[in-house]
């Protein structure tokens, strides 16, 4: 019976591992990203990205896309999070649908890491070549080292075609050729396999012998030496030198097949350049601010004084790149998402043309169901319950700019 039960277990240890193994090898596609889990106060007091857009929403097979705009460094960058000493410009796709061809910031390449600065804004722009059709969800995104992925906003896209017609072709330094969407791949199908194929027997050895309990009871009863066998010893020393030789072996013929290479470029590079927006002439102080649970609406008591030589009116409230817009002094042209996007969500108590010299205190609602759908309403949960965004103002010419707003957040239940 003793036999029948070890025999049992072994086989189902191996069971467990071929399932995982199948569970690795398979990966379902996935078409949307988790934004919506993210903490809002990392949406809406780290990276602040307005003026974006899509250059196209729907791409062939090969053809390419750019994502461009311009991202805020917050000042007020919450002190739970990592600073943006060392972050990398990103795009949120699922998976490798499309290839990034090149990125810039400021109007320079930035293929590494970079450093940014709290309270300065950046202009962006990202190259994407459509690799596999389908429909996807796009985004901006910044990874900050220590502080994780910042996502901003994201449009689906759809790329139409055959993935069996994409190409990838590059010039080596040697002026060779290349396709690297296929370039060697039966080598890296080889490998993969034969690496899969040696763990898998280390385990398979291993599995043979007595699992688990009979494992534990031997530790307990002080016999833990036995259960290594001196056959088992030179099996581990035999796996040990055959990878150790293979691993020597295969480094030193690929150094000889490819003499010249270049390592992985993983600086940091300093000294982006910013945006130079001129000082903005309306000044904005936040005296409350609340959230209203029952109504999906935050407001917020403004006292905005006007010290330029132009009336202007509030048109924009921008967090978390949902934007709340008041129609009567601004409507979106750019095709921004809809569902960021809520056109008649801005109400202001008196809207009227704010004249210069002037100064007015007024209660502005930024409602909208994204409070909910796009969980920024946890915010009021927060130990730090704090919101941040950007006001936009526009006068009587058409000229915009842009007021930076961060405040406590009290919420409101009745």
């Amino acid at each position: 019976m003793k036999i029948i039960k070890d025999k049992v277990g072994k086989l189902s240890f191996v069971a467990l591992l071929l399932a995982m193994a199948a569970t690795v090898l398979y990966t379902p596609a996935a078409s949307a990203h988790g934004e919506k889990s993210q903490a809002a106060f990392m949406r809406m007091r780290t990276i602040h990205w307005f003026d974006l857009n899509w250059s196209k929403e729907e791409v062939p097979v090969n053809e390419t896309m750019t994502i461009s705009g311009k991202f805020y460094v917050f000042e007020g960058w919450p002190e739970t999070v990592d600073k943006p000493e060392s972050a990398f410009l990103n795009i949120g796709i699922p998976g490798p649908v499309f290839i990034r061809a090149g990125s810039w910031i400021g109007g320079q390449l930035v293929p590494r890491s970079v450093s940014l600065e709290l309270g300065e804004t950046y202009e962006f722009k990202v190259l994407l070549k459509a690799r596999r059709p389908g429909d996807w969800h796009v985004h901006t995104m910044m990874n900050v080292e220590g502080g994780g992925p910042i996502i901003g906003p994201g449009k689906w896209v759809t790329i139409t075609g055959s993935m069996g017609s994409f190409v990838n072709p590059i010039t080596t330094l040697t002026g060779e050729t290349l396709d690297l969407e296929n370039w060697n791949l039966s080598n890296i199908i080889f490998w993969h396999s034969f690496w899969y194929a040696l763990g898998l027997a280390w385990l398979i050895y291993w599995a043979r012998k007595p699992m688990f309990v009979p494992r534990s009871i031997a530790v307990e009863s002080g016999k833990a030496d036995s259960l290594i066998t001196p056959t088992d010893k030179k099996v581990g020393m035999a796996f040990l030198a055959g990878t150790i030789i293979i691993v020597a072996a295969s480094m030193s013929s690929t150094d000889a097949k490819y003499p010249v290479t270049t390592p992985l470029q993983a600086g940091l590079l300093r000294g982006m350049k910013p945006i130079q927006i001129p000082a903005a002439t309306v000044s904005v102080k936040v005296e409350d601010a609340s959230y209203r649970v029952p109504g999906r609406a935050m407001q917020m008591t403004l006292t905005i004084t006007n010290n330029g030589d132009s009336p202007v009116r509030l048109g924009e409230f921008n967090t978390a790149g949902v934007r709340f817009l008041d129609p009567k002094v601004h409507e979106d042209e750019t095709g921004y998402p809809d569902d960021l996007l809520a056109p008649e969500g801005l109400t202001v108590s008196d809207n009227s043309p704010l004249a210069p010299g002037e100064t007015r205190t007024v209660n502005v609602t930024a409602s909208d169901a994204a409070w909910e759908v796009y969980r920024l309403a946890d915010l009021i949960y927060d130990p730090d319950s704090r919101f941040a965004g950007l006001l936009f103002f526009w006068d009587q010419a058409g000229n915009r700019q842009l007021v930076k707003v961060d405040a406590p957040l009290i919420p409101a239940f009745i």
